[in-house]
Parts: structure tokens; sequence; C-alpha cells
């Protein structure tokens, strides 16, 4: 048989393969990529194994100042029992045996305060402040005229002394922005008995030192009503306001049952 002839295509792609390969032989490529083969058949070599260092299981020591002392023991020791801790001589008030003063008994305070306030020397001011049970048995914070605080007293915060009828003396702490007493009015307030109705005078005396003049609402109403000095009206009136305070007391007694 006769073999088919070629068709130009044929003839053109053989052509260009022949070409390609002379090119090859030209550059060397067809040594190059046999080299490269047999490069990368090589074995890699093989890491030796590190042996790791056994673990140190003692209790490492973070400081060289204690690397004296022995390992800390954190096993569960039983503590020596600690002495009982002294209480504090302070017992928080009863607030449900708080003294409610009336107004009769305010005002009569106020009108005594008044008398010692006009007795004073004017050379050194001086004001009125009823007491609230905000101020006696509450919060504790005493709040002083603004006006009075801005033309007498420091403007920023400073340690103020009052000192009472007796001499004694007790440190407060005076808040400048807020206009009144802190840290230390409570003790004040404690020592003296100040109960609702009081009516205290305030002497400035020194620029951080206050006189104080105390004038009790009980003790005011009485003297008011027995001028005389009557004892069995001065025990009559004396009775009527423990009786007013009693029933006070009994009324937020109920009051406090009936809300549990």
């Amino acid at each position: 048989m006769v073999a088919p002839k070629r068709t130009s295509y044929e003839e053109i792609r053989q052509r260009r393969v022949e070409e390609n390969k002379k090119r090859l032989e030209e550059f060397n490529l067809k040594k190059l990529s046999q080299d490269l083969r047999n490069a990368t058949q090589k074995p890699t070599p093989v890491k030796p194994r590190v042996l790791r260092k056994p673990v140190d299981l003692t209790p490492s020591r973070r400081s060289s100042r204690i690397a004296v002392k022995p390992p800390p023991n954190y096993k569960d020791v039983p503590l020596e029992p600690l002495g009982r801790t002294r209480r504090s001589p302070y017992q928080r008030r009863d607030l449900l045996n708080r003294v409610y003063a009336s107004d009769e008994e305010r005002v009569h305070a106020i009108e005594r305060a008044d008398e010692i306030q006009s007795d004073l020397d004017p050379a050194f001011p001086s004001f009125i402040k009823p007491m609230l049970q905000s101020h006696v048995t509450g919060g504790f914070w005493l709040g002083l005229p603004s006006h009075f605080c801005k033309t007498h007293l420091p403007p920023e915060d400073e340690m103020i002394t009052l000192v009472d009828e007796n001499g004694e003396e007790s440190s407060t702490k005076y808040l400048a922005e807020k206009t009144g007493l802190s840290g230390g009015w409570r003790g004040f307030a404690i020592d003296h008995q100040l109960v609702d109705g009081d009516a205290l005078v305030f002497q400035l005396i020194r620029p951080t030192e206050f006189k104080v003049y105390i004038v009790r609402a009980y003790e005011s109403v009485i003297k008011t009503e027995n001028p005389e000095g009557n004892d069995k009206e001065s025990d009559v009136t004396h009775l009527n306001s423990s009786a007013k305070r009693i029933r006070a007391s009994s009324l937020l007694s109920s009051l406090f049952l009936i809300k549990c």
C-alpha cells in the first residue's frame, strides 16, 4: 500500500519539533534538567535526636534572698487560735428609741440660744444651729450656714476644733465645698448626748476653732415653765416630756412591726 501523503500541517509541526530539539541541544538544557533530577534524588541527612533534660521537680527560687530558707509547706496546718479582738465601747443607738422634739420644745431651745448669743462678744462671729435627727442619730453630718462659711471660714478643707463649755476639745473635719462638718462630728454629738431639738451656739474664737454652747430642748421647757423652781411642776413637765418621747418611740415601733 502506498502511505498517505502528509498534510502541510503535519510537516510544519515536525519541522518545529526538530528545531526545538536543536535549540535544546544548543542551550544544553537536557543535560541541566537531568542534573537537577539527580540532585533532588539525594537523601537529606537525618538530624541527630536531642535528648531532653529531666524535669527538676524541686520548687524554683525566684529570689536569692530566700534561697537559704526551707521550701514552703502547702499542707493544711491548723493555725493557733487568735485572741479576741477588743470591741469598741461605742454601741449603735437604737433608732426605735429616738427622741423627737415637739415644736414648743424647739422654740424654747432657740429662744434660750438667742439669749446666749446676745450676751456673747460681737467681735467674734457666731450663729445658732438647731439639731435635727440627721445631725445626731442619722448620717452625723452638720451643715453650717453657707454665708457664714464663705465669710469667716477657710476656703479649703481644714480641721476645726470644737470647744464645749467645760473646755474639752474635739477635732472635726470641715469640708469647704459642702460647707459642713463631717469626720469627728459624730463623736462630738455622741459624747455630749445631743438629741433632736437641742440648739447649739457656735462662736468662732479663732480662725479654726469654735466655742460651742449647748442648749437642751427639754431643759429649756422645764426652766421656762418653772421660773421659781417649783419641784412638783418641774416633775410634771419632765414626765410630760418623757411621755411624749415614749409615745413617739411606741409609734415608731408599731410602724416598724407593720412594715416587717
